[in-house]
């Protein structure tokens, strides 16, 4: 049995990773960036090693000094989490060739299916259904246009080597291709190191519904039945629950019998995830439900999994990988009631869910994320008092709750993200509540286009309900009995508040404070909002209406569109910065001219510089 585990990742994935191993007497140890030396892993972790500076690219994502820092510690075996270097086929390969033990599938297992048009291929050898679509080698633009023609749009470009909801673009006309595919290609290239893509139909109601098996070296192969991950925002999914709506057992059989022969396809070894996506325009059925591609690694989604099944999969994969046999068959394994899990991120959904970054002053997540009987859980990286840093995913939190339906579930969970407060940084604690509570979710009848069609709403800054908001503006007014006295009229005053910097008049129906507070923090609906007393000076102005393009976060900018005295009108590309992983396209806020540019492509950006300022034309 492993005796010593280096968790060549950070966050939540190395804190819960770190939880099982503790739990089997396991020592583990950690590598941190700069960025990352106060980090909770490194606090978790029994030993923990520096492994270079903040960027990913020269930490975490360097294979020589993950495995330095094993030589230096002595681990016996190195865990990649997700994402990082836990699809590498390479890497995986070093570290077998280092004599220490991969907590994952074999290497050529990776290179089977890390690749989206070759594991296609291979799936259909496999008799697993596969979407229709071009998988082909030449990467012309002019044929990949043509071939997308063939196909019919809409069409989904999708990078070979991608995962995560990167290097994907949804093109609903032939017209908008090229440019689709050149951003795709970018995007591809600088997250993955690859640029070739593959063309498939768009399915115009898809639900991706995916499958958890698992293998041992002994040729056992499970399934662990199936998640929903169909609520999702630009490719990335938002809430994901098991099992999935709608399933009756005769689809599920089926699907599940397909994601076996999948893995059994590649001899496959530890945990891994068939992703599927279904026509859900009608009922679930097997013959609407086609391969899409395999994850080679523990999923983001993997504890919903946990909670219907009993099984704890970080020790399925310690075990496997120390050479043991699956700890159950397939008659073992059944499904107990619902669970769901929501991805709250440091994000402000009415700002464009742009990453939200600093110091966590207040991170809570309410009595209902402790309540064991509730099955309540949090899987976290992060702390009260850590820093959001710009060098990564800005995932605060899983947040999970399980149920004996998919109603209680819901629910609970709903409430479990009600009672979150964090500040100063934002969330979208919020937006994932107004998700839950969509009819159309809480009917069961999802689709990964919901988000896109409704999400505006969702989006929506939420405000305080007034009978909070007068209690916390009452805390903050002098004390006076005669407060608000009206001869012959009942008592009523008024006074200006600044809330979250916005100037609004508040009734008080109180006497006031003896002793009042400078500040008073409201937490609700899963939101917090600073306020104080108004004061004029606090007043800023937009930068919009000036005409000045800052940069909304730190970032590099990877494209400038325009140049200098080059005239523009509203809503035209003018750049894009590249921040948290993700590409952001900034646009004109007016039709004018291009007066400043000091944007350059490779630069990278401090929050709020000037990178453009566009004058009215005339100006």
């Amino acid at each position: 049995m492993i005796q010593s585990l280096l968790i060549a990742n950070r966050g939540e994935i190395a804190c819960r990773v770190i939880r099982t191993a503790r739990q089997m007497g396991i020592r583990t140890v950690a590598v941190y960036s700069d960025a990352d030396a106060d980090a909770l892993h490194v606090r978790e972790a029994d030993e923990a090693v520096h492994i270079g500076p903040s960027p990913a690219r020269e930490s975490y994502l360097v294979g020589e000094k993950i495995l330095a820092a094993a030589r230096e510690t002595g681990a016996e075996a190195i865990h990649p989490g997700y994402g990082f270097l836990s699809e590498n086929a390479a890497f995986a390969q070093a570290v077998k060739d280092a004599g220490l033990v991969w907590v994952g599938p074999n290497p050529s297992s990776i290179t089977a299916m890390g690749l989206k048009d070759a594991a296609k291929t291979l799936m259909a050898e496999a008799g697993v259904p596969v979407t229709p679509g071009y998988m082909g080698a030449n990467q012309e633009p002019a044929l990949l246009a043509e071939e997308a023609a063939k196909i019919g749009y809409p069409v989904l470009i999708k990078a070979v080597a991608g995962g995560g909801g990167k290097g994907m673009r949804l093109v609903e006309a032939p017209e908008a291709f090229i440019d689709a595919l050149a951003s795709c290609k970018r995007e591809a290239a600088s997250s993955f190191g690859n640029d070739h893509v593959l063309i498939e139909k768009y399915i115009a109601s898809p639900r991706h519904i995916e499958v958890q098996v698992f293998g041992d070296s002994h040729g056992n192969v499970v399934h662990l039945f199936e998640r929903d991950c169909s609520l999702q925002r630009r490719h990335q999914k938002v809430i994901e629950e098991a099992p999935a709506p709608g399933m009756d057992a005769a689809t599920r059989e089926a699907l599940c019998a397909a994601a076996v022969r999948a893995a059994k396809a590649v001899d496959y070894v530890g945990a891994g995830t068939i992703e599927f996506i279904a026509d859900g325009s009608g009922p679930l059925s097997a013959d609407r439900i086609w391969f899409m591609e395999m994850n080679t690694r523990l999923q983001v989604e993997h504890p919903v999994t946990e909670e219907i099944t009993g099984v704890d999969l970080v020790e399925w994969q310690l075990l496997v990988a120390s050479g043991k046999p699956l700890p159950k068959s397939q008659e073992d394994l059944t499904i107990d009631g619902w669970a769901m899990e929501a991805r709250l991120y440091a994000e402000d959904p009415a700002k464009g869910f742009l990453p939200s970054i600093g110091k966590l002053e207040l991170l809570e997540f309410g009595e209902a994320a402790e309540d064991d009987f509730g099955r309540g859980r949090i899987d976290t990286g992060v702390y009260e008092g850590a820093e959001v840093s710009p060098f990564y995913d800005p995932m605060i939190a899983k947040v999970i709750a399980w149920g004996e339906d998919r109603d209680e579930a819901r629910e609970r969970l709903g409430e479990m993200l009600e009672d979150t407060a964090v500040w100063p940084v934002r969330t979208n604690a919020s937006f994932l509540v107004k998700a839950l509570q969509h009819p159309d979710f809480a009917a069961g009848k999802v689709d990964t286009g919901l988000i896109g069609r409704d999400g505006e709403a969702m989006a929506e800054a939420p405000a305080p309900s007034d009978e909070v908001l007068e209690a916390a503006a009452n805390s903050l007014v002098p004390f006076s009995p005669l407060a608000g006295f009206r001869l012959n009229a009942a008592p009523a005053r008024a006074a200006w508040f600044s809330l979250n910097g916005e100037k609004v008049e508040i009734a008080l129906t109180g006497e006031g404070s003896e002793e009042p507070d400078e500040a008073v923090l409201i937490t609700e609906q899963g939101q917090a909002w600073l306020l104080t007393p108004w004061r004029r000076d606090g007043v800023h102005g937009g930068a919009d209406a000036s005409g000045a393009i800052l940069a909304p976060m730190p970032g590099k900018v990877i494209a400038v569109d325009v140049t200098q005295g080059q005239a523009v009108t509203k809503g035209q590309k003018l750049l894009t910065l590249e921040a948290m992983k993700m590409e952001h396209t900034l646009t004109a806020p007016f039709d004018g001219v291009v007066a400043e540019l000091e944007a350059v492509a490779g630069a990278q950006v401090q929050v709020e510089a000037l990178l453009a300022r566009i004058e009215e034309a005339g100006e």
